[in-house]
């Protein structure tokens, strides 16, 4: 499955630019990169000019092979301290309903592309046995592990919200219900698989088309049907969707004994 890597790159690096470019087409951030503000953030639009370029130029990195270790290792630590240091008081601090799971999603996308940065520079590590080689070498398996904790939370809540879920299947689906169980159950076991290493490049392979398939029929149609006030917030999703559809390739086409790497 080593193929699925290369694709699975473009099709994250394509996302993030594609992130980059809505910050700056709509002079905000996407609704899940920050967590919500209770005041203005000061030069807002200059702030958003200046993130909407470096996401665009971290995606074009990443899908033309530049420099791909650094300007991955530098992507996924910035999201990361996000997650960290913004939303993670926020929820906490802020928010009356942390305890709901639901209220974390936003926090666990956050997470999920730190992981998918992290997957990707782990991947253009070298052989060379030095520490700072070493330390390249762990970047994948912390990616996986930071990218399969939302795709196990996203299972839940399938279950927990299957109603509401079930309202994203394309009306000519039959049975809205049963395909919403159905990816919930396949989301859950996909992130536990790549967790516990059980049969992981078989995993993240049928996880990557599963998430792409929903790419195509689902997020695809839906902006172009949305309202013009909608169509950032449903082009963010299509983005999300395609990145953790290529993260789950990247994984798939990694050598397994670079995803087992942390545990020696």
């Amino acid at each position: 499955m080593g193929n699925l890597s290369r694709p699975g790159c473009i099709f994250y690096g394509i996302s993030i630019a594609g992130l980059g470019f809505l910050t700056i087409y709509y002079h905000d951030f996407p609704y899940m990169l920050l967590p919500p503000q209770n005041s203005p953030i000061p030069h807002l639009a200059t702030l958003t000019y200046i993130s909407g370029t470096l996401l665009i130029l971290a995606g074009v990195c990443i899908v033309l092979e530049k420099q791909t270790r650094l300007v991955s290792f530098l992507l996924g630590c910035v999201l990361l301290l996000i997650f960290c240091f913004l939303y993670i008081p926020h929820e906490f601090m802020v928010n009356v309903n942390f305890k709901h799971l639901v209220e974390w999603d936003n926090a666990e996308k956050e997470l999920a592309l730190a992981g998918g940065a992290f997957v990707i520079g782990g991947r253009y590590s070298e052989t060379n046995e030095n520490l700072r080689n070493r330390f390249w070498e762990k970047l994948t398996p912390l990616g996986v592990i930071l990218f399969s904790i939302p795709i196990i939370s996203f299972g839940i809540l399938h279950f927990l919200y299957a109603n509401d879920a079930s309202t994203l299947v394309p009306s000519w689906i039959p049975n809205p219900i049963s395909w919403t169980y159905i990816a919930g159950v396949a989301l859950f076991g996909s992130g536990v698989a790549l967790i516990l290493q059980i049969k992981p490049g078989l995993a993240a392979a049928l996880l990557g088309i599963m998430i792409f398939i929903w790419f195509i029929i689902l997020h695809i149609p839906r902006v172009i049907a949305s309202p013009v006030a909608d169509i950032g917030s449903e082009a963010t999703s299509a983005f999300l969707a395609l990145a953790y559809s290529g993260i789950a390739f990247v994984v798939a086409g990694t050598p397994k004994k670079k995803v087992e790497h942390i545990r020696s």
